[in-house]
């Protein structure tokens, strides 16, 4: 199937997610933090990232934000995945490029419909 990164600082998240996608037979490579993300984009190769918000450094918006102004990263999809589930939070997603939302806490069909759907 696909290589999925996924970028969360809850290692108890990483695992949750690591492991409904790998039940759905993806690749995933997990980092805690968004530093040094576009590097580890460029080694890694991802079809998509799964994206938390919420992180110590740089946020999830603006990761997102700065992946998708970048040529060499805008086409890879990106899908939030985080606590912030205002509807003005998922516009704010929107805005920053995000190809998906996915509010904590959420269920494996959800992730993987919302990985789906971006993928395409």
């Amino acid at each position: 199937m696909s290589k999925i990164m996924v970028v969360d600082d809850s290692y108890a998240e990483l695992q949750l997610i690591e492991s409904y996608l790998k039940a759905a037979q993806h690749t995933v490579v997990s980092f805690s933090t968004a530093d040094g993300l576009e590097d580890k984009i460029t080694s890694e190769k991802p079809d998509l990232i799964v994206l938390d918000v919420v992180m110590p450094g740089r946020n999830g918006f603006q990761a997102c934000r700065d992946l998708k102004t970048d040529a060499r990263f805008k086409s890879i999809p990106i899908v939030l995945c985080t606590s912030k589930g205002q509807e003005s939070d998922k516009f704010w997603g929107q805005q920053q490029g995000a190809n998906g939302h996915v509010v904590k806490p959420f269920k494996s069909e959800e992730l993987l419909q919302a990985v789906k759907l971006a993928l395409r």
